[in-house]
């Protein structure tokens, strides 16, 4: 079993930088793989960056390149770096976890957190 809890969200402006973070807890943190989605009004949840319990990371084509994903197995917490923030990032940022190989499918992963929301003002 894997608890998440995200912080970190907050109402920037367009070109700023933020970093989320996701606490994870539970003994099975450093074998699973973890991922980040978000999720904007009146649109589909998709799918924004993973790294596996190895460190191989994959990221969204709307983020590459702005976004950074990382983790610390010592203490159980995985990151998402923002920079260059758009008005278009604007959502609820959401944490995964999945035992197995990350996947950028949200129904890959068994364990989600409750969200942070990024607000980017243009």
């Amino acid at each position: 079993q894997v608890q998440l809890v995200e912080s970190g969200g907050g109402l920037v402006q367009a070109g700023d930088s933020l970093r989320l973070s996701c606490a994870a807890s539970g003994r099975t943190f450093s074998s699973s793989s973890m991922a980040w989605f978000r999720q904007a009004p009146r649109k589909e949840r998709e799918f924004v960056a993973a790294v596996a319990w190895v460190g191989n990371t994959v990221y969204a084509d709307s983020v590459k390149g702005r976004f950074t994903i990382s983790r610390d197995n010592a203490e159980n917490l995985v990151y998402l770096q923002m920079k260059s923030l758009k008005p278009e990032d604007t959502a609820v940022y959401y944490c995964a976890a999945t035992q197995g190989w990350y996947s950028v499918r949200d129904y890959s992963y068994e364990y989600w957190g409750q969200g942070t929301q990024v607000t980017v003002s243009s």
